[in-house]
């Protein structure tokens, strides 16, 4: 799935550029059922995994990774609704992830499973290592006969201090995301990012305007949460982003106090405040309530300019919960993968650079969608 189709129009040169790799490999992404040499014999077998139209699935162990249609045994990197999906008859996901994942998904059979903690499926050996992205997500190691496949869900590799850190997780093929697998992005270091977010809220409480920012309700938000300056003035919080934060928050995240916004909060009632929301609250009516207001977008994509001028916001800040470009690139050449699969994001372009590179990499067409940037998007993808 190209970017797209993760909710975005994609510049022209970068649209151009899809095309042309695409054009000139003249192949066709690759997309059910591929088939791998066991590792440890030389005969043609059942692969690891599989790709199938209810998503990833493992025969030896009868079970799905964060599949999109219901299914017996789904096995969940993380809370975010494109990967974890209601329907299903059983969940496994991390004793981190567990909480979040019952407050989305309400009363479903779920097992709980620490990290790095080896648990036997059928033929499969399974673990689960963490991945970075938001907090209790993991990558998932599969082995059968001695052959190791990963499935990265979505990562960053930069430490935020809130997710617990990534760590590269050897193993023969791995199946990654590339949200933002192009050079361009290439993140800031995010206390620098933080300084921008602070100063843009201190010149709005100055000017009696109150600053609102879009953020994804699981992970974004509170990773900016955590790097605001409270001296600034009060920290009011949407109720879907503020219902996560009491999840989180009992699990022992440590994140500053917040006013959740009711109908007796606004900017009289808070003057010089900030207000964390999802995307598609912004512009909206709840946010009439608040006066003058100056738009903020915490987004990879406001690196792009020519999505930054499609959106009517007054500020965009570069920030992601995905891996940039290098992230992209160290992430797998610490798995020593010889085999990548490619799913959400700039897939031709980066498949095209993986197999310049020497890896063996093909295109595998899924149900994620990455970091959305559309507005109106309900906002938990990403």
């Amino acid at each position: 799935m190209e970017a797209a189709a993760c909710g975005t129009s994609i510049d022209p040169e970068i649209s151009r550029g899809v095309r042309h790799a695409s054009a000139e490999r003249g192949s066709a992404p690759l997309t059910f059922r591929i088939s791998a040499k066991r590792a440890t014999s030389g005969d043609m077998s059942d692969p690891v995994l599989t790709f199938t139209k209810a998503g990833i699935y493992c025969p030896a162990g009868d079970f799905h990774v964060d599949p999109w249609r219901p299914v017996d045994r789904a096995l969940i990197t993380h809370g975010h609704a494109d990967h974890a999906r209601p329907g299903h008859k059983s969940y496994l996901a991390t004793h981190a992830a567990g909480p979040v994942l019952r407050h989305r998904l309400g009363d479903i059979a779920l097992d709980g499973i620490a990290y790095g903690e080896v648990r036997q499926i059928g033929g499969a050996s399974v673990s689960f290592h963490p991945a970075g992205h938001v907090p209790g997500s993991a990558q998932i190691r599969v082995e059968v006969a001695g052959e190791v496949w990963v499935v990265s869900g979505d990562y960053k590799t930069e430490d935020d201090g809130l997710s617990e850190p990534f760590e590269p997780v050897k193993c023969h093929a791995f199946i990654t995301e590339c949200t933002f697998g192009l050079p361009v992005f290439n993140w800031a270091p995010q206390t620098e990012v933080a300084r921008e977010i602070n100063a843009w809220w201190a010149t709005a409480a100055e000017q009696g305007k109150t600053a609102m920012l879009g953020a994804y309700s699981l992970g974004k938000a509170q990773r900016l949460l955590s790097r605001l300056d409270p001296d600034i003035g009060p920290i009011l919080t949407h109720g879907a982003v503020e219902n996560t934060n009491a999840v989180l928050r009992d699990q022992g995240l440590v994140l500053p106090d917040t006013v959740l916004v009711t109908p007796e909060v606004s900017a009289k009632s808070h003057p010089g405040s900030i207000v964390i929301a999802p995307p598609s609250a912004l512009g909206s009516a709840w946010a009439k309530r608040f006066g003058p207001v100056t738009d903020g977008f915490a987004s990879g994509w406001m690196a792009l300019r020519g999505i930054r001028r499609r959106r009517s916001g007054d500020r965009g800040f570069v920030i992601s919960d995905h891996a940039d470009w290098a992230g992209l690139n160290s992430a797998i050449a610490a798995t020593g993968a010889e085999r990548i699969f490619v799913t959400h994001g700039y897939t031709s372009i980066f498949r095209r650079w993986l197999e310049d590179q020497g890896y063996d990499a093909q295109i595998v067409e899924t149900e994620f969608e990455g970091e959305a940037v559309d507005a109106s998007a309900e906002g938990d993808a990403a």
